[in-house]
């Protein structure tokens, strides 16, 4: 091959130094673009979004996980770890799974399908049994929240009702007409209780899935109207844990704003300032599953509307409770909170929890059925056929519905009233109580409206009181947090045992205070360790091995 003369050489470079020139021009260009708007701009927000104070305090935080997983990857402490480990996991396979049964209980472990089908004699023997497992701290109204019970009579028409479709499916509507009309009532009837008549809404498997399609719904919406492709939400520290979880499975860049440390409700202003282009949605609760308190709905509403994003109201734990404070004599306590509340764009309630529904009934609700589209998932060109499905499920047991909208039009206006008159009263009661007796122990934290009670200590370990109040048959909600705490969900059958909750916990304050040094139990050992620097690693593994015990 010819190897071209000097000369040329330099030609050919002088012909083309003004081209790369402009190269080089323009990569720099383009590299100076892209640290301003991906790596300048991103930093600029999100030190908006947290503070300067809470930027540094999460690059601390980050700072202090990598040391803390450095040193347990250290022979001694690795070795150490897994041995602690190892007594939580005995633990708590000994009490998930016991090696010896309460005395009258006898069962038969099932690894295999038998080679013959069991008797229905053999079932019912094994049913009683197993229902002997269950602590009766349930029925004797000593649980917070968990159980929401309507009621033995009610129980008997829940059964009836998803007897007649326990074969029922509502992907198939054509074979099931009767299941889509049970279902589109409900639906129907849950949207004009949260005054959304025009409204449209899907139903789900629970608070969390009603969550996700929420998320879900923004996102795409977002993409769609605004182009948004790296999509952010702004939400309260108390929100559900299920915002968080919609954020790592849809890939939604998350911003948490503490709360109001005083009043517990979201801070409005803050929320504010962490809005930028790529927000999608803001959300309230109302109230929050830690300690109850409703966030000031209209004016993240008023943001909302300004700023043309999504309001998700999370009233889940409110469901059936909020909606009938008003006629139950305590409408004056709580501001607006649903769709009469311009700028409020979706709402999600549990129906499983104070409509007493069966469990695995939730409805979300959109202020309009063009916004619910956004949460269908379409397949035109499957092989199996066009796929359509409304929420994350394809196919749904029907007779949850149908046990669902027999349980609504059972109980009706005035039984949810009443329902709401008796729960709200004991949550009063406790307040009162906390307040009179206590003044010197435990304090509410923010101000409680319905149905979540929530108190704290500063001068006694609060999980001690969790832990001892759990040897009196009690089982209250843990807090984490900074201060942690205690919370009281009251449901139709812990409302009545108020006055013995609250001759319990007199006792407890008494024994804890007496003897300090004797203060040992789960929630101490837990959130104990929860408190520490290597808290969320170790407390991380130690909730690993509690669900794979749960298959055990």
């Amino acid at each position: 091959m010819p190897i071209p003369h000097p000369q040329t050489m330099v030609k050919i470079e002088a012909r083309t130094e003004p081209y790369t020139r402009r190269f080089n021009t323009f990569a720099r260009i383009a590299v100076i673009y892209w640290l301003l708007r991906y790596v300048l701009l991103d930093s600029f927000r999100h030190v908006r979004a947290r503070g300067v104070v809470g930027t540094a305090n999460e690059i601390k935080s980050k700072i202090q996980g990598l040391v803390v997983r450095l040193m347990l990857s250290l022979p001694s402490s690795k070795a150490k770890l897994q041995l602690e480990l190892g007594k939580a996991q005995s633990e708590i396979r000994e009490k998930l799974v016991p090696s010896k049964y309460p005395d009258g209980v006898t069962l038969t472990s099932v690894r295999k399908l038998p080679e013959q089908g069991r008797s229905k004699d053999w079932l019912e023997g094994e049913w009683t049994n197993l229902k002997k497992l269950e602590r009766g701290d349930v029925d004797a109204g000593r649980v917070s929240g968990a159980v929401y019970h309507g009621g033995e009579e009610l129980n008997q028409v829940i059964n009836e009702a998803m007897a007649k479709f326990v074969v029922s499916n509502p992907l198939h509507p054509d074979v099931f007409p009767g299941v889509r009309k049970m279902e589109s009532e409900v639906v129907s009837m849950v949207l004009n209780l949260f005054n959304g008549p025009d409204g449209a809404g899907t139903t789900t498997s629970g608070g969390t899935e009603s969550i996700l399609m929420a998320v879900k719904t923004y996102r795409d919406w977002a993409r769609d109207t605004k182009g948004i492709t790296t999509p952010e939400m702004i939400i309260p520290s108390s929100a559900h844990a299920a915002f968080w979880k919609a954020s790592q499975y849809f890939k939604i860049k998350l911003h948490v704003v503490p709360v109001n440390e005083d009043t517990r409700r979201a801070d409005v202003n803050a929320m504010k300032r962490a809005i930028n282009p790529n927000t999608i949605m803001l959300v309230g609760s109302a109230p929050n599953y830690p300690d109850g308190a409703i966030d000031p709905i209209p004016s993240l509403a008023a943001i909302a509307r300004k700023y043309n994003i999504g309001l998700h109201v999370d009233c889940c734990l409110g469901s059936f409770i909020l909606p009938f404070m008003d006629k139950a004599g305590f409408g004056s306590d709580i501001e607006p909170f649903d769709f009469r509340v311009e700028g409020v764009t979706s709402i999600s309630c549990d129906t499983h929890k104070y409509a007493f529904c069966p469990k695995g009934s939730s409805v979300i609700m959109y202020h309009s059925p063009k916004l619910r589209r956004y949460q269908y998932y379409i397949m035109t060109d499957w092989e199996g056929g066009v796929y359509a499905s409304p929420s994350m499920a394809g196919s749904r047991p029907g007779s949850i519905l149908a046990g669902a909208w027999a349980v609504l039009n059972y109980m009706g206006e005035d039984g949810y009233t009443q329902s709401c008159r008796e729960i709200i009263t004991a949550s009063r009661t406790l307040i009162q109580g906390l307040k009179e007796r206590f003044a010197d122990d435990l304090y509410i934290l923010g101000d409680p409206k319905a149905c979540v009670v929530a108190f704290s200590s500063e001068t006694l370990n609060i999980y001690a009181v969790g832990d001892e109040m759990s040897k009196r048959g009690w089982h209250l909600s843990a807090l984490g947090g900074k201060k942690g705490g205690l919370h009281m969900a009251f449901t139709r059958l812990s409302a009545r045992k108020v006055d013995k909750l609250l001759d319990d916990l007199d006792e407890v304050v008494k024994h804890v205070k007496s003897s300090p040094n004797d203060q040992k139990g789960d929630l101490v050992a837990l959130y104990g360790v929860g408190q520490t620097s290597v808290g969320p690693h170790v407390v991380g593994q130690i909730a690993e091995t509690f669900m794979d015990t749960l298959y055990a």
